[in-house]
């Protein structure tokens, strides 16, 4: 179960010996603030443009519900130089392919391009995502396919039983608010509220261009049109008030509903932000160590051994005001006891008991194999250096497997496994009604 639609956080350049292969990304400051980073990577065919902006949802105000995700949508219905889908249609002809995504904390805009056209597809992704026309007759169009799109979402039960957990876990936290927005607001914005927003969040300082792939001929001609791009235009803008740290509520509830096909246990416990980035890899090297494949211990013990549940899955989302590990189990309604009693039981042992080395050495892998593999493609380099620029961690890019190699197993259980005690966790028993 994945909730958030960005990659995992962690930063920038290169540690010869852990991650042989890549090079120091270059970045460049634009006079108005604006970043850019740019990194070439030798074997790929592809260039991959990421656009990023701190404008997830976390910073709508009273009022603008649903705004950065409605906002996304509006972009690609064109600028004052691109028709509706007149970008998308282009990107293709040239080979290309794009998507975007809004999550909590920032939403991105990414293109993959043969490197040839890269020139070209910069100019139209830059124009689009920073001078979106905004006009009334599309609006009240994209308006309803995000109401559609909200509606599906609310006659899915997981989903439905997901957007309750995280309300009931987060307390007044924007984390706890859907992204795709509330009902009622969306009715209610218009082509100016959500230009105010545009804005407002947009501003030079808080958005990032990162650029991988075939680059080795093209990094002048990038940084040249960059320049003088709608990127090198924008202003500055006053930061918005700094959001509060995200917690979890303990307790216990239980949900009703229609078409639930088998029961679902979840489970939210709040972990250290996205900017403790030592606690992160912990925190990933705990959560697989737990809940990753046939071997793991929550895997092994109550699917394989005692077979309680159909599938239990143990998820690490990195956030900025705060991340947590969602657990979610299917099992038979009147097996939701047992399986709380044995997560409890696993959770003891893990507390009280050494972890054996094999044991260790195997999470240790999964999790580094995990990060390396992420970074063989230019969309996933460009996500990740774009992504940590964007919040301010131009770390090296080997940095997260030096700090994933400090731990031990001693040192995991005496700081992160007490961050997940069954008792700190906020519990939603979701049944068939």
């Amino acid at each position: 179960m994945q909730i958030l639609p960005r990659p995992f956080a962690l930063p920038l350049a290169s540690t010869p010996v852990l991650l042989p292969g890549l090079a120091s990304p270059h970045i460049h400051t634009l006079p108005n603030g604006a970043r850019s980073v740019l990194l070439p990577l030798a074997d790929s065919p592809l260039v991959c443009l990421d656009f990023w902006c701190r404008a997830g949802s976390v910073f709508e105000e009273s009022g603008e519900s649903g705004l950065a995700h409605f906002l996304e949508h509006m972009v690609f219905k064109g600028s004052a130089r691109l028709g509706p889908g007149e970008f998308d249609g282009r990107i293709e002809a040239l080979g290309g392919s794009s998507n975007a995504a809004t999550g909590f904390d920032d939403v991105h805009y990414h293109v993959l391009i043969p490197p040839e056209a890269a020139l070209e597809a910069l100019d139209l992704l830059l124009d689009l995502v920073l001078e979106p026309a905004l006009v009334d007759e599309p609006f009240q169009m994209e308006r309803q396919v995000v109401l559609e799109e909200l509606a599906q979402s609310e006659d899915q039960p997981d989903d439905v039983a997901l957007q309750r957990l995280l309300r009931l876990g987060c307390g007044s936290h924007a984390y706890g608010a859907p992204i795709l927005g509330e009902r009622q607001a969306l009715l209610a914005h218009t082509p100016a509220t959500m230009a105010s927003f545009q804005k407002r969040l947009y501003g030079a300082e808080r958005c990032v261009l990162a650029v991988a792939g075939a680059l080795e001929s093209l990094a002048p001609a990038l940084k040249s049109r960059i320049g003088a791009s709608p990127l090198a235009g924008l202003p500055r803008r006053d930061e918005p008030p700094r959001r509060s740290p995200m917690g979890v509520v303990p307790g216990t509830h239980r949900l009703a509903l229609p078409r639930l096909e088998a029961a679902r246990l979840l489970m939210l416990w709040a972990l250290p932000p996205a900017s403790d980035l030592a606690a992160v890899m912990g925190a990933d090297l705990l959560t697989t160590l737990l809940a990753e494949g046939r071997r793991s211990r929550l895997v092994a013990l109550l699917r394989e051994e005692l077979q309680l549940v159909e599938s239990i899955d143990l998820d690490l989302h990195v956030m900025e005001c705060g991340s947590f590990a969602l657990l979610e189990a299917i099992c038979e309604p009147e097996d939701l006891g047992a399986v709380r009693q044995a997560i409890d039981a696993a959770w003891l042992q893990l507390q009280q008991e050494a972890i054996g080395e094999p044991e260790w050495q195997r999470a240790l892998h999964l999790v580094a194999n995990g990060y390396r593999f992420s970074l063989e493609s230019p969309a996933g380099v460009a996500g990740t250096i774009g992504n940590n620029l964007l919040w301010g961690r131009p770390q090296d890019l080997g940095l997260p497997l030096e700090h994933l190699h400090d731990w031990t197993a001693d040192a995991l259980q005496r700081q992160l496994v007490p961050l997940l005690d069954p008792a700190l966790a906020c519990v939603l028993e979701a049944v068939p009604a």
